[in-house]
């Protein structure tokens, strides 16, 4: 399996990075704070709001009906 980048994964392990440009201005839609990602659990975590946002086909989903208590 190729991403956009070019650059070869595993097939089925559903594990995209983030650009580091993007992470950069990605913040919490609660808290607006920053947020950490977990490429093992697929997610960008707001520690602030306790939420856990999924990454879908290596898009963030920023919804907060979407996102995962902790």
């Amino acid at each position: 399996m190729s991403d956009r980048a070019g650059q070869s994964q595993p097939a089925g392990t559903g594990i995209r990075s983030i650009d580091p440009e993007l992470l950069k201005i990605l913040v919490c839609p609660v808290t607006r704070t920053a947020l950490v990602h977990d490429a093992e659990a697929g997610e960008l975590i707001s520690e602030a709001a306790g939420l856990a946002y999924p990454i879908r086909d290596g898009i963030p989903v920023m919804l907060v009906e979407e996102a995962r208590r902790f």
